[in-house]
């Protein structure tokens, strides 16, 4: 059964932490679908530099978590600046939680999630400049490439892309976990 996947992001997000898990994702036949609060194209960062734009597939305002079986949030510095303080990305993002959907975060991704309440007591990683954030927020911060907790996958940064890919997968796989929110 084909599966489909959000990848929410806007302009600035780190362009391979939303290419590679874009690209793993419709390798295994599923829709990988990039959705933003901005409507047409939103322009990527490539390490030190603006990167290409990419074609938004739905505008947030025109979808649900129901529409979809998972969740993928890219980082970058400024796509999760502008995303955690956009009431309808929080309200998109605790949606896929209540129903216990795979959640999965890379590099400073896991800054929404902050945002949205939805890191008390659960085994993360991240960027480790926002490792701090996460054990303020209650997370318990672990320093590896991948890191599982129910459903949330989370990675520090684009070396972890393979590991991070697969674990998206293996939950995707799974389905539905239990509700975490």
């Amino acid at each position: 059964m084909e599966k489909r996947i959000a990848i929410l992001a806007t302009n600035g997000f780190e362009e391979v932490e939303l290419s590679s898990p874009k690209e793993y994702l419709e390798k295994q036949g599923w829709k990988a679908e990039i959705v933003s609060p901005e409507n047409g194209s939103i322009k990527s960062w490539a390490s030190t530099d603006w990167g290409k734009d990419y074609k938004v597939d739905q505008e947030l305002k025109n979808v649900k978590a129901a529409d979809y079986d998972a969740l993928v949030l890219p980082g970058g510095v400024i796509n999760p600046d502008i995303l955690r303080t956009n009431d309808s990305a929080l309200h998109f993002i605790k949606e896929f939680f209540k129903a216990g959907k795979p959640v999965a975060a890379i590099c400073h991704g896991p800054q929404i999630l902050i945002s949205a309440g939805l890191v008390k007591g659960r085994k993360m990683t991240s960027y480790p400049s926002i490792k701090v954030d996460l054990i303020n927020a209650g997370a318990e911060w672990h320093n590896l490439e991948v890191v599982v907790d129910n459903g949330l996958v989370t990675s520090r940064n684009p070396d972890d892309l393979d590991a991070f890919n697969k674990k998206i997968v293996e939950e995707i796989k799974e389905g539905k976990h239990q509700q975490i929110l």
